[in-house]
C-alpha cells in the first residue's frame, strides 16, 4: 500500500466501510428517489386511465335507473363509478357488471360482491351522492409491484456492500496474515525477528514486543549455552585435581604424608567449591538479565552497608581495616540481589589481595545526577594492561599466588551493565593498589 494509507487498522477498516456505506446509500437512494417518481407518475397515469375509461364507459339509463346495455367482455372495471341523485335515482353507472348496492356508507369501507372485494368511497354533494370503487386485487398487484421496484436496489447493492466490505478487511488484515505465517512456520530454535514493516498501528507494538521477548529468549540460550561451555572448561581442571590429590592420600603410607595429603584435598575441595558458587552466581546473573524483570528504587549506601558487614569476619581474620568511608544518600533504579552480590565481589576481592594488615575503603557518593560506588584496596593492584582483560571470564593475571576462580570481575562487569552503569579500574593514588568504580543513574 502507498505512504498515504493510514497505518491504524481501525481507522483503515472504519475509513472504507464509511465510504463503501456512504456510496451505496447515496446510489441506494438516487435509485429509489428516481424510481418513485416514475412509479409516481405510472400512478398518477393509471388513476387518469382508468377515471378516463371508468367515464367513456358509462351505461345509458332508463326511467327506472336500469342499465340499458349489457356489460362488455373484457371492460377495464379497476375503478368503478355510480352517481345517484338526492332522491335515490341512479343516473350514472361506469360499469354494470359491478352489481354494486344502491346504498353507500359514506366515507372508506370494503365491499365484497360477487367474490370481488372493493375499496369503496363514497360522498354527498347538495344534490348528488357519488360512488367510487376499485377492485382490491388490482389494488395489491400494484402495491406489490411497487414495493418489489423499491427493493431491487437494496437487493442489488447489498452483495456489492458485502464485496466491498470483504475487500476492505481482508486488505487491511493481510499484514497481520503475513506475520501469522511466518510465526506458524518457523522452526522451534528460529528466534530471529518477525519483519515489523507495513503493520497497522495496533499490531505494530504486539510484533514488537514479541521480537524483544524473541531477543530475551536468544539472549539465555545463548547465555545457556556459554555457561554451559564455560562449566565444563573450568571444572575439568579441579575436578581433575581433586582426583589426583585423593590417590596421594590412598598412597600416604605415614600420618605426615597423610596429613599433607589431607590439606591439599581440602584446599582443592574450597577451590571447586568457590568455582561452583562464582559459576552459579555467573548463571543466575546471567538468567535476571535474560528475563529483564521491573527494577526497583535501591539505598546504594544501605547495600554497602550490608555488603561491609557480611565482608567483615573475613577481613577480620586478616586484620584488614574495612569500612565505609563516604555514604551519600540517593537511590538507584536497579535489583537488589544483584547489587548485593556485585559489593561483595568487590569487596571479596579486595579483601583477598590485600595483604594482611592493609586497608580496603568503601565510598557512595552523589556526582551530579549519578552515584558512584568507589572500592580502594592497599593491595598490589592490576597493571594496566591486564585491566581489560582481567573483566573477562576465567581470566586470571599471571603470577597471582592468591587461588581464584577468574569470575568475580567478570560477574561485576555483567551485573553493571545490567544496571546500565559504567564499571572502570584504576590505581588508587590514596591507598596505592587497585580503584575499582562503578558510576550508576540515580533514580530522579
Amino acid at each position: 500500500m502507498s505512504s498515504l494509507t493510514p497505518h491504524s487498522l481501525r481507522t483503515r477498516l472504519l475509513g472504507w466501510l464509511l465510504v463503501a456505506i456512504s456510496v451505496t446509500a447515496v446510489a441506494q437512494a438516487s435509485i429509489a428517489y428516481l424510481t418513485a417518481r416514475a412509479e409516481a407518475d405510472d400512478i398518477f397515469d393509471y388513476h387518469m386511465q382508468q377515471m378516463a375509461m371508468s367515464l367513456r364507459s358509462a351505461l345509458p339509463l332508463n326511467a327506472d335507473g336500469a342499465a340499458i346495455d349489457a356489460p362488455r367482455i373484457g371492460e377495464n372495471a379497476d375503478f368503478v363509478v355510480q352517481v345517484w341523485t338526492a332522491n335515490g335515482l341512479r343516473v350514472f353507472q361506469s360499469a354494470a357488471r359491478a352489481a354494486l348496492p344502491d346504498r353507500a356508507v359514506l366515507g372508506f369501507s370494503n365491499l365484497k360482491v360477487q367474490g370481488t372485494t372493493y375499496r369503496m368511497f363514497s360522498m354527498l354533494s347538495k344534490s348528488q351522492t357519488i360512488q367510487i370503487a376499485q377492485d382490491m386485487a388490482a389494488r395489491r398487484q400494484m402495491a406489490s409491484t411497487l414495493a418489489l421496484r423499491t427493493i431491487a436496489p437494496i437487493a442489488v447493492m447489498a452483495p456489492l456492500l458485502m464485496l466491498v466490505a470483504w475487500w476492505a478487511v481482508s486488505a487491511s488484515l493481510a499484514s497481520v496474515s503475513r506475520v501469522r505465517r511466518q510465526v506458524a512456520a518457523r522452526q522451534a530454535d528460529d528466534l530471529t525477528e518477525v519483519s515489523e514493516a507495513g503493520l497497522p498501528d495496533e499490531i505494530q507494538p504486539l510484533v514488537h514486543e514479541l521480537n524483544l521477548l524473541f531477543g530475551r529468549v536468544r539472549q539465555a540460550f545463548d547465555a545457556q549455552k556459554s555457561f554451559v561451555g564455560d562449566a565444563a572448561h573450568e571444572l575439568r581442571s579441579p575436578l581433575a585435581a581433586l582426583k589426583l590429590q585423593a590417590q596421594s592420600l590412598q598412597r600416604a603410607t605415614d600420618d605426615a604424608t597423610r596429613q599433607v595429603a589431607i590439606g591439599r584435598l581440602t584446599a582443592g575441595i574450597d577451590r571447586a567449591t568457590r568455582l561452583v558458587e562464582q559459576l552459579l552466581v555467573l548463571a543466575r546473573q546471567q538468567a535476571n538479565a535474560a528475563t529483564g524483570s521491573k527494577p526497583q528504587p535501591v539505598a546504594l549506601s544501605d547495600m554497602a552497608r550490608l555488603a561491609i558487614a557480611d565482608t567483615a569476619p573475613s577481613a577480620q581474620a586478616r586484620q584488614i581495616d574495612l569500612g565505609l568511608s563516604l555514604a551519600d544518600k540517593g537511590e538507584i533504579a536497579g535489583h537488589a540481589p544483584a547489587l548485593q552480590i556485585l559489593l561483595r565481589n568487590l569487596l571479596d576481592n579486595a579483601v583477598k589481595y590485600t595483604p594482611p594488615g592493609g586497608t580496603v575503603d568503601v565510598e557512595v557518593r552523589r556526582v551530579g545526577d549519578r552515584l558512584v560506588l568507589t572500592v580502594d584496596d592497599s593491595g598490589p593492584g592490576i597493571p594496566e594492561p591486564d585491566r581489560e582483560r582481567v573483566l573477562d571470564r576465567f581470566y586470571r593475571v599471571a603470577g597471582t599466588e592468591t587461588t581464584g576462580s577468574g569470575l568475580g570481575l567478570a560477574i561485576v562487569k555483567s551485573i553493571a551493565e545490567l544496571h546500565g552503569a559504567r564499571l572502570s579500574l584504576a590505581h588508587s593514588a590514596r591507598l596505592g593498589g587497585l580503584r575499582v568504580e562503578v558510576n550508576f543513574p540515580a533514580s530522579p
